[in-house]
């Protein structure tokens, strides 16, 4: 039976802490495992004082969507403690938000992809704290889709931004708190920090094998099938092509009105992936790009998700939609989360290397060879910060 962090919170919190004022960062995904939200949980606490609420993107109710739809902070009605917003104004704490706190608390699910913007409030928050001479707790929670694969290219730092502020490859198989350790050794040394662990959970375990409910942590991630797909699929928030938004199905589903499904899929077909198969469809977005007009695409249907390589399926899309419709330029301008000059393909795949390649028509096989070297090199780099089996 797997605890997160937030169901050992009370047998594992350091003396020290006992009576601290604390901030707590959470989402709607921040629940113990009867599906009590940490708010509550810790509101409740005898050992620590709730004096503060902080929420990341799409807000701590999760009711934002994607992409610098920013939220303003409040001051919540049930408990009349303010709720700052770490998606607005500013996206790491400012001094005057932590002035009455002795202590910061994470509490966010992540869900194993370096785009995902999650761990970078973390990684703001980590810098606020060092700076301010706070200590910092992180409730850890598993990676939805484990621990045991990494997959895709590391972050060159020149092309830092909010999905990536720190060198990671795209599926980096660590936990929230294994980050977090990795983090404070490399960049915040200076910072307090404590990471509560998980209990029970292996690397190679999948969310569905926890027994743990799920949550969407955000609006456009409803299911594990999403968080599946998501390391490759994101990379299409880069690009023209929808990737799903305003259907039931975000990143399951992609496609552009002039994509002729049966065409792509034929070509998709020619690449051999494993475990996966493309279902041609037609589809209408209700919000997002090509809102309300008629797109052809394909969905993805996850057929083996230990042989299923997310990355190097979504390369091979954007491979074969390049030669097949050679004219179209796929690539969306800026501003994306809030970089206003690099291309959002870029920020997204870590370095313009990707791009380039495929503008090139380079083969699939010879653009995995050099991020599987990459991930390689990360492997023995995160081996120190790994704290489970």
């Amino acid at each position: 039976m797997v605890h997160s962090g937030i169901d050992r919170f009370e047998k594992r919190l350091p003396k020290k802490f006992y009576g601290a004022k604390a901030g707590l960062v959470i989402h709607p995904a921040s629940v113990n495992r009867k599906l009590v939200h940490t708010r509550d949980i810790l509101l409740e606490s005898k050992k620590i004082k709730i004096t503060a609420f902080f929420g990341p993107q799409h807000g701590i109710f999760g009711n934002t969507q994607d992409n610098m739809i920013e939220w303003e902070g409040f001051i919540d009605k049930q408990t009349g403690l303010p709720v700052f917003s770490l998606y607005g104004k500013t996206r790491k704490p400012t001094e005057e938000m932590l002035k009455n706190l002795d202590i910061l608390i994470i509490d966010l699910q992540d869900v194993g992809a370096r785009y995902y913007t999650f761990i970078w409030t973390m990684a703001l928050c980590m810098e606020a704290c060092k700076e301010k001479a706070m200590p910092m707790i992180v409730l850890d929670r598993v990676n939805p889709i484990g621990g045991h694969i990494v997959e895709g290219p590391v972050l060159m730092p020149e092309f830092s931004s909010f999905v990536g502020l720190h060198p990671l490859p795209v599926r980096h198989g660590m936990t929230i708190g294994e980050i977090a350790f990795y983090f404070k050794d490399k960049f915040y040394p200076e910072l307090d920090l404590t990471v509560i662990p998980l209990y029970g959970w292996k690397r190679n375990q999948w969310f569905d094998e926890t027994a743990l409910p799920w949550v969407m942590p955000s609006p456009n991630m409803p299911a594990l099938q999403t968080a599946t797909v998501y390391p490759g699929m994101c990379l299409f928030e880069g690009t023209i092509l929808s990737e799903g938004r305003g259907t039931t199905r975000p990143f399951e589903i992609f496609g552009a009105p002039f994509i002729e499904p049966e065409r792509l899929v034929k070509k998709l077909n020619e690449f051999k992936l494993k475990g996966v198969f493309f279902r041609p469809l037609y589809f209408i977005p209700t919000f997002n790009k090509f809102s309300g007009h008629l797109c052809g695409g394909a969905q993805i249907h996850v057929i083996d998700r230990e042989k299923f390589k997310p990355f190097k399926t979504a390369v091979a899309i954007l491979l074969a939609i390049k030669e097949l419709y050679p004219e179209i330029n796929l690539w969306r301008e800026p501003p994306y989360e809030y970089e206003f000059e690099k291309l959002p393909f870029d920020i997204l795949a870590g370095s313009d290397r990707l791009r380039r390649e495929i503008e090139k028509g380079k083969s699939l096989k010879d653009i995995e060879s050099w991020w599987t070297k990459e991930c390689e090199m990360w492997a023995k780099v995160r081996k120190k910060y790994l704290l489970y089996d």
